[in-house]
């Protein structure tokens, strides 16, 4: 096989297959239980879609929570679209999934974080680190969980 095998693509493409199916499943029949998602997603990616005035205060990325105020998701095979409310103000993103930088569901410590080539390596570093900004509750507080966050770059030589 030229070159070998692409492990880090293919994780990636693995743990996106993954958030597309847990959405689909939320888009179906709604949020189980206490699950509730952190996601933290590149707002510079050319297919994201989200209000001026967000890409202007977030112009590198952004953290979003879904858990109990959220309306019109529509699940793709690319991405999904949600409608959010960010104080009183409800506003429609688009996030393809290539653009999402980490996904938490902090009510089962569960977490995924991609990393890019272009990152620098930090293999000195096995404590995953929470994404900047962190996720607020709507009020502007910080939520403060933990969440076991698999890193791709212990997988790699």
């Amino acid at each position: 096989m030229p070159g070998g095998i692409d492990y880090g693509n293919l994780m990636h493409r693995a743990m996106r297959g993954l958030i597309n199916d847990v959405l689909a499943g939320v888009q179906e029949t709604g949020l189980p239980g206490d699950h509730h998602f952190f996601i933290t997603f590149d707002t510079q990616h050319p297919d994201v879609e989200l209000a001026d005035w967000l890409s202007d205060r977030y112009p590198g990325e952004m953290t979003v929570v879904m858990q109990h105020w959220y309306e019109d998701l529509e699940v793709t095979e690319d991405g999904f679209a949600v409608t959010l409310n960010f104080g009183d103000a409800p506003e429609r993103l688009y996030i393809p999934y290539d653009a999402i930088k980490t996904f938490v569901d902090p009510s089962v410590e569960f977490g995924l974080r991609f990393e890019t080539h272009d990152e620098e390596d930090d293999d000195d570093d096995d404590e995953p680190t929470p994404p900047e900004g962190g996720p607020d509750d709507g009020d502007g507080e910080p939520v403060k969980h933990d969440a076991e966050v698999v890193r791709l770059d212990s997988f790699r030589k």
